[in-house]
């Protein structure tokens, strides 16, 4: 298994500034627009605003915040039209990416994905052209100091369906199906444990090794679709 090769240290290393949490606040906005509209508001019964629900308090977004998204979307569900388009492409040296967005304007969005590949060296793909190398999983991931017990966490989280792990010196990654995140998210929570992220993510199968003058550039590409409101997620294969 490879490691947690999302941009997942890009965005804590910038994830304290007022700008990226309110740029946060807005990615999460539209997702719970479209999870309203897809299942209601009652977060009993709809699994997915939960997970939003997990997801906003992992970026230090107040609960007062996200609960007046969920009364605003519910009154504005008919006028919601965010379309869910996923992009494939490469970047520079050939790496996978893929970036998945939520707009209400999808020839901007084209644009904007488009424009940021070529900036960077990239190029936008076709549908289907790099999803091949990404399988889709739970992850979970916790900061390592936090686990006192290592193996005994292990054997826990495998109880409440974990599938694998990964750890390093600073933290510890716990992959699981995509239908069992909730689980052993709840199991984890249940044992006194905070994680930096809990999401259902795309892994990379493999991973592609660049230059360290690629390696600055694809940053910065990175930083860019994050940058994107309309961009949710961006996933990649690079070293």
């Amino acid at each position: 298994m490879s490691g947690h090769n999302k941009w997942s240290k890009i965005k804590r290393k910038k994830g304290a500034s007022d700008l990226q949490k309110a740029k946060a606040f807005t990615k999460i906005s539209r997702e719970i627009a479209v999870a309203v509209k897809a299942g209601g508001a009652d977060l009993g019964n709809n699994a997915r605003l939960r997970d939003i629900m997990v997801k906003a308090r992992s970026a230090n977004i107040p609960s007062d915040n996200v609960l007046r998204s969920i009364k605003k979307a519910s009154g504005e569900v008919a006028s919601i039209h965010y379309e869910s388009i996923v992009y494939e492409g490469y970047g520079i040296g050939g790496v996978a990416v893929i970036v998945e967005t939520l707009t209400d304007n999808k020839n901007r969005t084209a644009g904007e994905v488009r424009h940021i590949f070529d900036k960077y060296g990239g190029s936008l793909g076709a549908t289907g052209c790099v999803s091949y190398m990404f399988e889709t999983k739970g992850v979970i991931v916790i900061e390592r100091e936090k686990i006192k017990a290592m193996d005994e966490f292990m054997l826990q989280c495998i109880d409440f369906g974990a599938d694998d792990f990964v750890e390093d010196e600073s933290e510890c990654v716990i992959y699981t199906k995509p239908n069992a995140l909730g689980q052993v998210r709840d199991g984890i929570e249940a044992l006194g444990l905070s994680f930096v992220s809990a999401e259902v993510e795309r892994v990379p199968s493999n991973t592609a090794a660049m230059s360290e003058s690629q390696q600055e550039r694809f940053e910065t590409m990175l930083e860019k679709f994050e940058e994107n409101d309309d961009v949710q997620n961006v996933y990649h294969n690079a070293e």
